[in-house]
């Protein structure tokens, strides 16, 4: 379906930018009944909305003209919660109304204050801007709200997330109160219904797409691990799903900079972003991976929000989301303008359940599956590294080159030839990670506090007790849940002996744990051996009974 009646200027814009035809927002908002209307919108990241609103206060700006006037007072402000968003609203803006004279100016936090009102000394025609900034350039008399016709408030559920409703009241309250108010959210939560009510004037209500429903272009994975192996699999993760740019999302600044570090001590070319860098060091790390010089950006949610990566290709959530809304923030920020994406849960074997109530919630369908393996990933490397050696050698050679080539085969086979070709295009990738396989725990099985498992527990032995290895249930405890991939209520007593320690194992997880207890997680663990109690216990019982030589 082509574009609607549109003024002659935004229609050469879109043709230049090659739309053939509108997205649904962009189409529920030319409909005839929302033209002049406040409009609550709630569409997906990535859908098109920054044209989409661009659009929809064209009637607002222009008018019947094809031309807008002189730049001067504003006539639309455009609020946004990060200075990255606010910035790609102004370039998306920008080229929509070049062909009517549009000026488009910027107020963001982390810029030259002076310089900002400067440019709006000069007179503009749209400002785009952070609500901090916004505010104090009215408070300070730099911007004058008085021509104001439309305000637009973009993700306007993440404002209010990031504490910025007092900021949001202040510009609302100082713009005239005619104008026209159009709020874009993903989600519509109820202080965002509370700020239409107040703000908003018989607004029409737009779900462009199914709200909270899954995004058609993007393929979720949940992908199940054992405890404590977390960071093995984004490094699986990111190595299988292979894409030109991935997000890993952390919920703490700590967790980001050690898997930050993880990730570039492994090879990968990674950036940190979390809440206290500086401007500066934020604007470097975003630049990286807009040029390709990195590929993988760890980051938390609320340091992650407004970033806007066209090529990236996979997100990770490293740990589970805290609601369904962060679930499909995170996710939403790839398969975007038709392209496919796909977004990866590592979900503990013993979260499961909170994983599918998380999905179930946000109304995704998730393929499970276990986490890839060392062994998939080589043989996917081997498909991957053929396809392109073939590419390599099917490039026409210079006569130099072949000549070279002949002169490399007097003295060489050609299988090992192809064999340090082959060596040279695997060099780079970073290797895989073994992980243990987290087996399912049975779903009916009763869960006993720890200390409680009774008759019913599994008792192992450990070889490090008081007097050879000072154990200690402070540090046995913990060790014994990284070690054997199982959390703390599935450890039941701890006996510390002279020279071993007993302890008792939840029957639902004593095979999971008895596999894993036989791989060491650590180099340094790897002199701990740890057998069933009733094995060891034969095993010296045989001992004793083997006759002498």
């Amino acid at each position: 379906m082509p574009f609607p009646s549109l003024p002659a200027p935004l229609l050469a814009a879109l043709t230049e930018r090659g739309y053939a035809e509108p997205t649904p927002v962009q189409a529920a908002v030319l409909q005839p009944d929302a033209v002049g209307r406040d409009l609550l919108v709630s569409a997906q990241t990535g859908s098109g909305k920054t044209v989409a609103f661009g659009l929809a206060m064209a009637a607002e700006l222009l008018g019947e003209a094809e031309r807008l006037p002189p730049p001067g007072a504003p006539l639309a402000l455009v609020v946004a919660p990060t200075r990255e968003l606010a910035l790609q609203v102004q370039s998306e803006l920008a080229w929509l109304y070049a062909p009517a004279g549009g000026r488009v100016v910027s107020g963001v936090g982390g810029t030259d204050p002076v310089a900002e009102r400067r440019a709006l000394a000069r007179g503009a025609h749209i400002v785009a801007g952070t609500p901090g900034r916004l505010r104090d350039h009215l408070e300070r008399g730099n911007l004058d709200p008085s021509a104001i016709r439309a305000v637009v408030l973009d993700e306007a559920d993440e404002m209010l997330d990031m504490g910025f409703r007092e900021e949001l009241e202040a510009i609302l309250e100082t713009t005239p109160a005619e104008r026209r108010t159009l709020l874009f959210s993903a989600t519509v939560p109820k202080g965002i219904a509370q700020l239409a009510k107040q703000y908003q004037r018989d607004a029409l209500r737009i779900s462009a797409g199914d709200e909270g429903s899954q995004h058609g272009d993007i393929d979720y994975q949940a992908l199940l691990i054992a405890p404590h192996e977390t960071e093995r699999a984004v490094v699986n993760a990111l190595r299988f799903f292979e894409a030109r740019a991935a997000m890993v999302f952390c919920r703490t600044r700590a967790t980001v900079a050690r898997l930050h570090g993880n990730l570039a001590e492994r090879g990968f070319a990674a950036v940190a972003l979390s809440g206290e860098l500086s401007q500066a060091e934020r604007n470097r790390a975003l630049q990286g991976l807009r040029d390709g010089r990195a590929r993988v950006c760890v980051a938390t949610d609320v340091a992650a929000r407004g970033i806007d990566l066209p090529d990236l290709g996979l997100v990770i959530h490293a740990e589970l989301p805290n609601d369904p809304e962060t679930l499909l923030h995170r996710s939403g920020r790839t398969g975007r303008a038709g392209r496919k994406g796909t977004s990866v849960l590592l979900v503990p074997h013993n979260r499961r359940r909170a994983a599918e109530r998380l999905l179930t919630e946000a109304r995704v369908r998730a393929t499970w599956a276990p986490a890839p393996s060392a062994e998939a990933i080589r043989a996917q490397d081997d498909t991957r590294i053929l396809a392109q050696a073939m590419e390599t050698t099917g490039e026409e050679a210079s006569d130099g080159d072949l000549a070279l080539a002949r002169k490399l085969l007097e003295d060489r086979a050609p299988e090992a030839v192809a064999a340090a070709l082959i060596q040279a295009l695997r060099a780079p990738l970073p290797a895989p990670e073994e992980l243990a396989a987290p087996a399912e725990r049975a779903p009916a099985a009763p869960r006993q506090p720890r200390g409680a498992a009774g008759q019913d527990g599994v008792w192992f032995r450990m070889n490090l007790g008081r007097s050879n290895g000072n154990a200690d249930p402070r540090w046995v405890l913990p060790f014994l849940c990284r070690r054997g991939h199982v959390t703390r209520q599935e450890i039941g007593r701890i006996r510390v002996m002279d020279r071993e320690t007993q302890f008792e194992v939840a029957p639902w997880a004593a095979n999971r744990f008895a596999a894993a207890a036989q791989r060491p997680a650590e180099e340094e663990d790897a002199h701990i051996r740890i057998l069933p109690l009733q094995a060891a216990k034969g095993g010296e019982e045989a001992k004793r009974r083997r006759p002498r030589a």
